[in-house]
């Protein structure tokens, strides 16, 4: 008799910390639990950059800083049956989304970008250069969370949600009964 199709898992740290991604492996020993009804593909946890087929689920930690995010972020919404994001800085921005208020300020990128390289209290930068590379990534107007951006179908909250919560999602999601969060599993302390 064949085993039954595993499902494809896609994930990827935009604008964050990959706390989320080192949540996913505080799964533990479920882990070995979890691989028996999935597969990994494109992921930083497996190296593999780009999508070698379709994927059923893709997780995406961060928000939207840089245009390279954008890309990045609507790569995965093609290539993903279920979309979630994961954390706070994915669904609201987290700390980087803080670049926000001083973007509306009256100091425009040139000047924010000048005091982190430049005038900064604490840097040494004997070239006085702003970095400037073309393969660099263009910086956004501000820090978009990923629901701007694309279309996301799950929400998991935390800075970094435990691997409970991940795991606890995953398996329901995977099992056709995923109906949300009850109030214990989003109480933080």
């Amino acid at each position: 008799m064949a085993e039954p199709r595993k499902a494809r898992i896609a994930t990827t740290s935009l604008a964050g910390c990959f706390g989320c991604h080192m949540a996913i492996l505080d799964i533990d020993e479920r882990l070995i639990e979890l691989m028996k009804l999935v597969e990994i593909d494109r992921s930083p946890l497996t190296d593999i950059k780009r999508f070698t087929q379709r994927c059923d689920i893709g997780i995406i930690e961060g928000g939207c800083c840089n245009e390279e995010n954008v890309h990045v972020l609507r790569d995965f919404r093609r290539n993903c049956d279920v979309l979630i994001a994961i954390g706070q800085c994915a669904i609201m921005g987290g700390l980087p989304v803080m670049r926000n208020a001083i973007m509306h300020s009256d100091a425009p990128l040139r000047e924010c970008l000048e005091e982190a390289y430049i005038t900064g209290r604490y840097i040494r930068n004997t070239t006085h250069d702003i970095p400037n590379d073309p393969a660099l990534p263009l910086l956004l107007d501000e820090v978009y969370p990923c629901s701007e951006v694309v279309e996301i179908d799950y929400q998991i909250p935390g800075c970094a949600p435990t691997g409970d919560v991940i795991y606890e999602t995953l398996t329901s999601l995977l099992a056709g009964k995923f109906h949300g969060f009850d109030r214990m599993h989003i109480k933080f302390d």
